[in-house]
């Protein structure tokens, strides 16, 4: 029995390295956890595109909202370890180790880290009728106003909740939360009025204040973004300690053979590289990294630790 259990696992090697040797041999399904349109969604078909170019396979991106992106991310999990299926992760895939008692997936152990594609900065949006012109304009506001002014999310437990309440320890004001099921429904009700404030990524609100149907009060990195280089900084409002930035990585499931990783780590770091890609994204707002598989395993768990505290402060709890 052990000198067959043996053979059949030398066999399942064997045929898992020559897999990885010709790999890929077909499509590429990339999992996005949040609806079409969201930055997530952009950016991953910038790289897509040229990434199908590169390995010679079809990139295909599936949509895969719901739960706060944990309905995408927990098949992208639990997908088979042959680099077919991968996954984008967002700042929400660590901050649900916090917010999800029954998370059906350990974001630290579950995936197999391909590299970090993009940072961009969130913005302070309003709605282009608020009376508000300035992040200090818009706490005196809401210090006259208490629990009245609403801010909207892409979803509970999402970099965009954490960052409004973040904001409200900070400034020390009380605002209503209002979750929706992505960015863009928030969108629409931002430039409606129905309601007040929103921290969104950069990349899909950027031509709507271009356009003047939302109005940009602060950006959420230490120094201006280039694509808004008139918004001021939250610290340059008076928040020194506050710092929130969206970032988008790739991801496969965990026991995908180094090979395979590797190769989508090279040739994704090169795409990210390249200096005509590395433009466009620019033009979004998003600055491109390209790191290693280690480096953004290391990020991930950074992450998780740096959202902890915000979520336990915040009382947020989701089964």
């Amino acid at each position: 029995m052990k000198r067959a259990l043996l053979a059949a696992g030398a066999l399942f090697a064997l045929c898992g390295g020559a897999a990885a040797q010709n790999y890929p041999s077909r499509p590429i399904h990339v999992i996005v956890p949040f609806p079409a349109g969201q930055a997530s969604d952009t950016i991953m078909r910038v790289v897509g595109d040229r990434l199908a170019k590169s390995l010679g396979q079809p990139v295909i991106v599936d949509n895969k909202p719901g739960a706060g992106g944990n309905l995408g991310s927990d098949q992208g999990a639990k997908a088979a370890p042959d680099g077919y299926t991968l996954t984008v992760a967002t700042a929400a895939l660590p901050i649900s180790k916090s917010v999800y008692r029954k998370l059906p997936f350990d974001p630290a152990h579950d995936f197999a880290p391909i590299t970090l594609m993009t940072i961009t900065p969130l913005v302070l949006v309003a709605r282009p009728d608020l009376p508000a012109k300035t992040v200090g304009e818009l706490v005196e506001q809401a210090k006259k106003n208490p629990g009245k002014m609403t801010f909207a999310s892409s979803g509970t437990g999402t970099s965009h909740q954490l960052s409004g309440e973040l904001f409200k320890t900070l400034a020390g004001i009380e605002l209503l939360h209002v979750p929706y099921k992505g960015s863009p429904p928030a969108h629409v009700d931002l430039m409606a009025g129905t309601v007040d404030i929103m921290f969104d990524n950069i990349v899909p609100v950027t031509p709507q204040i271009k356009q003047g149907r939302l109005k940009a009060l602060a950006v959420t990195t230490k120094t201006r973004a280039p694509s808004l280089p008139d918004v001021p900084t939250m610290s340059e409002a008076g928040f020194a300690n506050f710092e929130a930035v969206a970032w988008f990585g790739l991801l496969a499931p965990a026991g995908t053979p180094r090979r395979i990783v590797e190769r989508l780590n090279k040739e994704t770091v090169a795409i990210l590289n390249a200096p005509d890609i590395r433009e466009r994204l620019a033009g979004l707002g998003a600055t491109t990294i390209g790191d290693t598989p280690d480096e953004f395993a290391r990020f991930i768990r950074s992450e998780i630790d740096k959202w902890a505290p915000v979520v336990k402060r915040a009382h947020i709890e989701l089964e």
